[in-house]
């Protein structure tokens, strides 16, 4: 299982950079009306069903190689969390491949008798700690996980995923992002059925086995990408200052003291009310007979009943009136990280804001690599990105390492200096025509993998309400004129709407 930093979640970033895109509910977008032209990706012979439940099913046969690629995306994602329930999408994306009442187990019923003695003395074991008895909490803890290595008698450890394995697959994974909790696979195309009877199963049955060892692994998993991580540690901190409502000021992992706290009735009762099939899209892309996918679809997912729609997510970033800065002290490299405040992918700004990241740091012949990389050496690095989701309005962020002796200031000051040039004087004319051909060579690009190919698939239908958006969207990149540019630079770049994120040195750090 993977979990993605909160930039690769932005499709459209990977659109302009020329790569193929791999890996919530908004309110209702409308996707900008069709080019004139149709690209090639918008000519592709897709073929479209939506389930009675609600399940999108796309389909597209590419006659080649006898795989196929499976991506199932539930719009579901750590945006439709609170505080209290951080976490949780991230923590069913482990748990769903832990199998079902039939995959997975020697005795179900057995099973489920020591999960019920473990959830009993779960509740008590968060009473008692908020009350302050460790003595009782350390008991609780080591009864729990000797209920667990009991139940352990009766689990067939991984089954789910080795049946999958013997039958040929590759690149079986999952991924939790600020809006989507994505499933995938490829498989031997003479395999495909054994994918919508495994899902089926797994819709209806799924047991949430190995919960509270899972639970651990996950909040180790924090432990690794954020508290001991100076990096992990910096984003997390810009985030919580740029966003003082939103919850893309959440990290997706979740905070430690929810993951504690949740329990299995929690995360079992979140999956049935939101993990729905009308919350769902499944793209199938490879040599397989669309008319078969259908029908089977219909056999095994078309009975799973539906779910909730996740409440709209109601809160809004209200408008910042002043730069905010947050510094993080650790014994490690210095690093900064500027972020300002952008809309969501929906807005008509948002092809010149996307160009604008490869302008910046798009390559060696980028911007800001080439003044501060390679012309005065101030970094070792610098990146650029929009996230940490799309629905709703973003973060533009910077970020470099400084070289030494330099510092932090003199790269901020740097990055600053090369703003106020774009804004008053735009990118020239050949810079553009860079970007727009590595726009054009990625467009056809993205058309050679079945697995990237479902991604965009998917995401765009979920994203936008159709495949073909993103394919547009490559085109509306190329109508971007350096005026756009200038302009967005100029309205969105101000002292006011940034927030700054230093790293400081701090020799014997925590």
């Amino acid at each position: 299982m993977t979990l993605r930093p909160p930039s690769a979640a932005c499709l459209l970033a990977a659109v302009v950079a020329a790569a193929v895109a791999a890996p919530g509910q908004a309110p209702a977008q409308t996707a900008p009306p069709a080019q004139a032209a149709p690209t090639p990706g918008e000519r592709l012979p897709v073929q479209e069903r939506t389930l009675d439940n609600g399940l999108r099913v796309l389909v597209l046969r590419r006659q080649g190689a006898p795989t196929v690629s499976f991506v199932l995306l539930y719009q579901v994602g750590g945006v439709d969390e609170h505080l209290g329930t951080t976490g949780t999408t991230h923590l069913l994306e482990h748990l769903l491949f832990k199998g079902t009442t039939t995959v997975g187990t020697r005795n179900i019923n057995a099973e489920r008798a020591l999960y019920a003695r473990q959830d009993a003395a779960e509740d008590t074991l968060i009473r008692d700690r908020a009350l302050g008895d460790s003595a009782s909490v350390a008991r609780l803890s080591a009864f729990i996980t000797a209920l667990g290595d009991s139940a352990g008698a009766y689990v067939v450890p991984n089954e789910y995923s080795r049946i999958l394995t013997r039958a040929g697959a590759e690149s079986l994974n999952a991924t939790t992002t600020n809006e989507s909790t994505i499933y995938y696979v490829e498989l031997p195309s003479n395999r495909a059925r054994l994918w919508f009877v495994l899902e089926g199963d797994l819709m209806r049955n799924a047991v949430f086995r190995e919960f509270y060892t899972e639970r651990n692994v996950v909040t180790e998993e924090r432990r690794m990408r954020i508290d001991t991580n100076p990096a992990g540690l910096l984003d997390e901190a810009e985030l919580a200052a740029a966003y003082t409502v939103h919850p893309y000021r959440q990290p997706v992992v979740g905070y430690t003291s929810d993951l504690e706290n949740l329990t299995r009735r929690d995360v079992r009762d979140y999956y049935r009310r939101f993990y729905g099939p009308n919350n769902a899209v499944l793209a199938v892309v490879g040599d397989v007979d669309p008319a078969k996918v259908v029908a089977w679809a219909d056999e095994y997912l078309g009975p799973v009943p539906r779910g909730e729609d996740p409440p709209p997510v109601l809160a809004r970033e209200p408008p910042q009136r002043g730069e905010r800065r947050v510094v993080v002290r650790w014994d490690a490299q210095p690093q900064l990280r500027i972020g300002w405040h952008v809309p969501s992918v929906y807005d008509p700004d948002a092809p010149a804001l996307e160009m604008l990241t490869s302008l910046l740091t798009g390559g060696r012949t980028s911007r800001l690599y080439r003044r501060l990389v390679e012309g005065d050496r101030l970094a070792a690095s610098v990146t650029s990105s929009i996230g940490p989701g799309d629905r709703y309005p973003r973060l533009f962020e910077v970020a470099a390492t400084p070289r030494a002796p330099h510092t932090t200031a003199e790269v901020e000051a740097a990055i600053y200096r090369e703003l106020a040039r774009l804004a008053a004087d735009g990118p020239t004319p050949s810079e553009l025509e860079r970007v727009k051909n590595q726009v054009a060579a990625g467009s056809l690009r993205r058309l050679v993998s079945n697995l990237g190919l479902a991604f965009q698939l998917a995401q765009s239908t979920s994203l936008y309400g159709d495949w073909r958006e993103t394919f547009r969207f490559a085109t509306r990149l190329g109508a971007v004129t350096p005026a756009d540019v200038r302009r967005v630079t100029a309205r969105y770049f101000t002292q006011e709407n940034r927030t700054v994120a230093t790293l400081v040195r701090e020799q014997g750090g925590s």
